[in-house]
């Protein structure tokens, strides 16, 4: 039977962890992730896992991408400044094509900003951080039970496609608790990635020719190569050849971009008639689903859509429901980020607005209701 529990979000993110397998965490404490690395730190070595703190973020990634080469599921978690501290080793596992689960509590700022409230605006970081071009999952739950579910699916998914995979929470859903179920071990099915069945004289890190995708030997078990963050060949040592280098970093892309049907996920709340919609994530979406609430008990046909997957982003179902509202609302703890996505994909099919708020405290469902109002 499903184990019930109490649980803060961080926690729920920390045992999401190990039902997918994890058993490696590298971070460094910083609030308001502080929990996964607590909760972990006791639950790791008693299954044979691996905690370690290292001195700062930067190292703290270089750890997880170590602990994933050595064949284990690894995870960080951290928030503001120290994402922005793992940028570039981020970048570096995008290129080497290493899985890891990077978890961003994100809270107010820039800088220190405010370490105890909640921010989104963090969320171009979670797409753009790192320099050059990249692929990008990101996910954003909104619900305790929630977390646990897409930590286990972003395993899932760093494992399938070889990429570094971010959650991107907020503080409130973070540090609030609520009831969760956690299930017996196979009820989620678990993703582990593909390794070579040819023996280790002939294998090729980087080798594309069967799928977007190549097979993962795990360092220590018979497998030898090489690692760079350089662009490089099927070999893995460094190239300077640029139809290589444009075709592969076409590819990394191309392994995100041509499976976002399998990777997008979202809420549709009460949208079959809506004539506005509201467009929101995380402890916004909370908020805004108790105003889709009210607006209809006013009679006014409001409806929510609630993204999971924000990155990669959900072009097709914007698009399509641009054409059938009035106007979209898009409320966010930011001073306006998401809504330049919102209104890309919108393409002025719809009135568009926005709520921001960066004072620490969140969105209240009166002020969505409010706007919605004004759409209207």
């Amino acid at each position: 039977m499903a184990q019930v529990k109490l649980l803060q979000g961080n926690e729920a993110c920390a045992e999401g962890a190990l039902y997918a397998g994890c058993t490696f965490f590298g971070g460094y404490p910083i609030t308001p992730s502080t929990e996964v690395a607590e909760y972990l730190a006791r639950r790791l070595p008693l299954i044979g896992g691996v905690f370690i703190q290292m001195e700062d973020e930067i190292a703290a990634m270089a750890a997880v991408i170590g602990g994933s080469l050595t064949g284990r599921k690894a995870l960080t978690a951290t928030s503001g400044p120290g994402f922005s501290l793992k940028q570039e080793n981020m970048g570096f596992a995008m290129l080497t094509e290493i899985p890891c689960v990077i978890v961003n509590v994100m809270r107010g700022g820039p800088s220190t900003g405010v370490p105890t409230g909640p921010g989104q605006s963090d969320i171009m970081q979670c797409r753009w951080g790192t320099h050059g071009d990249h692929p990008a999952i990101c996910l954003t739950p909104a619900y305790v039970q929630e977390i646990f579910s897409e930590t286990v699916r972003a395993f899932n998914l760093s494992e399938r496609y070889r990429t570094p995979v971010i959650i991107a929470l907020d503080e409130v859903i973070a540090h609030m608790r609520e009831r969760i179920e956690i299930p017996d071990p196979g009820v989620l099915p678990l993703i582990n990635r593909t390794k070579p069945t040819c023996p280790p004289s002939e294998y090729l890190p980087y080798d594309d020719s069967k799928g977007d995708v190549p097979p993962m030997a795990n360092f220590f078990e018979g497998y030898r190569y090489h690692v760079t963050g350089l662009n490089h060949g099927t070999d893995g040592f460094p190239v300077n050849a640029s139809p290589r280098i444009h075709t592969d970093e076409l590819r990394l892309m191309r392994k995100v971009e041509a499976n976002k049907a399998e990777i997008i996920k979202y809420e549709e709340y009460l949208l079959e008639d809506a004539e506005v919609a509201i467009f929101a994530y995380g402890i916004s979406g909370r908020s805004a689903k108790t105003a889709v609430e009210a607006a209809r008990k006013e009679g006014i046909k409001a409806g929510l859509f609630r993204p999971l997957t924000i990155w990669p982003f959900p072009e097709e179902q914007i698009a399509d429901l641009s054409g059938h509202v009035k106007g979209i609302v898009v409320p966010e703890l930011s001073l306006g980020q998401i809504i330049f996505e919102v209104d890309r994909c919108a393409k002025g099919r719809c009135k568009l607005e926005g709520i921001y708020r960066v004072d620490g405290d969140p969105i209240n469902p009166a002020q969505i209701l409010a706007k919605v109002k004004e759409v209207m």
